[in-house]
């Protein structure tokens, strides 16, 4: 499974409760108009509109 990385684009729940802002790093699984987001541990659902990827996808690193 390739790793992507992405920053929330508006303030997002997560799972635990915290709220995290606008500009926030996280780790992204998925495809499609929802995927998974991770922030140390914590688990984000994102809509496609709530994150950009910050790097692009890369098949030689699946």
């Amino acid at each position: 499974m390739s790793r992507r990385h992405g920053v929330l684009l508006v303030p997002v729940c997560g799972l635990s409760g915290t709220s995290y802002p606008e500009g926030t790093q996280v780790a992204i699984r998925g495809n499609g108009a929802s995927v998974d987001g991770f922030v140390n541990g914590d688990w984000l659902p994102l809509a496609w509109w709530e994150f950009a990827d910050t790097q692009p996808d890369d098949p030689s690193r699946a």
